[in-house]
């Protein structure tokens, strides 16, 4: 059932957003160049690798000592607007259709982290990665690392199709108040560097 919800629900936001995604792809091909999409690898359901898609929201650049320059630096400006509004995250909706997502479930984080998980925090892998979770809608990125695993660990033992249901009313309540985006003093989420 929850396949079905997430292919359907991702067919017709694809359809109803298409006219959005199309002027966002024309925005950043203008302002950031090619490629229009960030495309990485992350775990999915038991860890294993796919491919997510974001819209880019930083541009390619280097400091003196050939390094890429930190995030805060290279966000620009159309990708601070598309981040406030969640929009980088719309291309996922592709990911769903080819079922290597859902709607609802621990975000994927990157692939050097798994190694770095207690028994406890990989189960968050027990699921299918999502656009938006528990964790999102209590705090996103302004939880640290353990808070954020717990709440990642708790959609696993206690999800359901009505817990989905309030968790994408609440992403969208979220959204329209932008809170949580960044963690505090950062413009994107720290790396995870295991429990000390």
């Amino acid at each position: 059932m929850k396949r079905l919800f997430d292919f359907i629900a991702a067919l017709i936001a694809l359809l109803l957003l298409g006219p959005v995604i199309l002027v966002i792809s024309l925005f950043v091909r203008v302002n950031m160049g090619m490629p229009v999409f960030f495309r990485q690898k992350r775990p999915g359901l038991h860890g294993k690798p796919f491919h997510i898609y974001k819209f880019r929201t930083m541009s390619v650049a280097y400091g003196e000592d050939g390094l890429l320059l930190p995030d805060r630096k290279r966000i620009t400006k159309l990708g601070a607007f598309i981040r406030k509004w969640s929009l980088d995250e719309l291309p996922q909706l592709f990911n769903i259709l080819k079922g290597e997502m859902s709607l609802v479930g621990p975000r994927p984080l990157l692939m050097e982290y798994l190694p770095l998980y207690t028994p406890d925090q990989a189960r968050r892998h027990d699921v299918k990665p999502g656009i938006t979770g528990w964790a999102q809608v209590n705090g996103r990125n302004a939880l640290n690392w353990n808070e954020r695993f717990k709440l990642d660990v708790w959609y696993v033992d206690h999800h359901s199709f009505n817990l989905d249901m309030k968790i994408i009313f609440l992403t969208i309540w979220k959204i329209l108040k932008r809170e949580g985006i960044n963690q505090p003093g950062q413009s994107t989420m720290e790396e995870f560097k295991g429990d000390k």
